[in-house]
């Protein structure tokens, strides 16, 4: 069964000096603001294109590795996962910079780096973003 997950963003002025809200539709946890400076420069409060597609990749990555390792007979205590976008003005998003420290009783660290870069590859988000050129990853087992 497929799923449709809405925002909607608002916008008012020019690129530099203008100003927007993202909100989350589907789930209504919220609506945050968005700016040029946020995504340029500091984000001050403001979030971002990015910062949103670090918290989606984050996310589905953990969802991808949890479910892969479960899979594989594993029982997972905790994956801490961070996804890091960079963003340059004029090129775009030039890369992003996973990283994931996992507790997974019984798992080698050979069969866990294994996961960790099926995850990587097969999780949807990073299937999305298939054009950015530069998505690293560094798991640690804990």
């Amino acid at each position: 069964m497929a799923t449709t997950r809405t925002a909607k963003t608002h916008w008012e002025g020019n690129l530099m000096e203008g100003k927007g809200t993202v909100a989350l539709e589907s789930s209504k946890v919220g609506t945050y603001d968005v700016n040029w400076p946020a995504r340029a420069e500091q984000p001050n409060g403001v979030t971002s294109p990015e910062e949103l597609i670090a918290a989606a990749h984050s996310s589905c990555y953990s969802m991808a590795f949890s479910h892969g390792l479960a899979g594989k007979g594993y029982t997972v205590e905790s994956l801490d996962t961070q996804a890091d976008v960079t963003f340059q003005p004029g090129e775009g998003i030039t890369g992003i910079a996973l990283t994931v420290k996992a507790r997974v009783p019984g798992l080698s660290e050979e069969d866990f780096q294994a996961a960790a870069q099926d995850a990587k590859a097969n999780c949807p988000v990073s299937q999305a973003l298939a054009g950015v050129k530069n998505i690293t990853l560094a798991a640690e087992l804990v």
